[in-house]
């Protein structure tokens, strides 16, 4: 009569753990690439919802009052606050426009600053 060789059931226990702990590894691997997306994403439309307050003032030729002033908008669907503080120069004409913009739903979230000097 003939041995046959087959694996052990520890062998096969062995192989299921190792397989585990990859499939593991690349669930995390999967899920952390995924919320760097969301992220992009989120800074992306962020710097849109900035850039287009800049581009609104110089548009419409806005000279902004020295102070504070908070504005609620949605960019791509994200509800999202710009918090502008605008500020004096050397050059009396010349007003400094500070933008933090931050996600509506954790406001301490700054997502992106943005600096802009406009004159009338």
């Amino acid at each position: 009569m003939k041995r046959q060789r087959a694996f052990t059931l520890i062998e096969i226990l062995v192989a299921i753990a190792i397989l585990a702990v990859a499939l593991a590894a690349t669930t995390r691997a999967a899920n952390v690439a995924t919320d760097g997306a969301l992220e992009t994403r989120q800074r992306l439309l962020a710097t849109w919802s900035g850039e287009d307050r800049i581009a609104e003032i110089r548009a419409r030729r806005i000279f902004p009052a020295v102070g504070e002033a908070s504005y609620d908008v949605t960019q791509g669907g994200l509800a999202l606050v710009i918090h502008e503080v605008v500020s004096e120069t050397a050059n009396p004409v010349i007003h400094k426009v500070d933008l933090a913009v931050a996600d509506a739903r954790d406001p301490a979230r700054i997502l992106t600053h943005l600096t802009a000097y406009v004159s009338p």
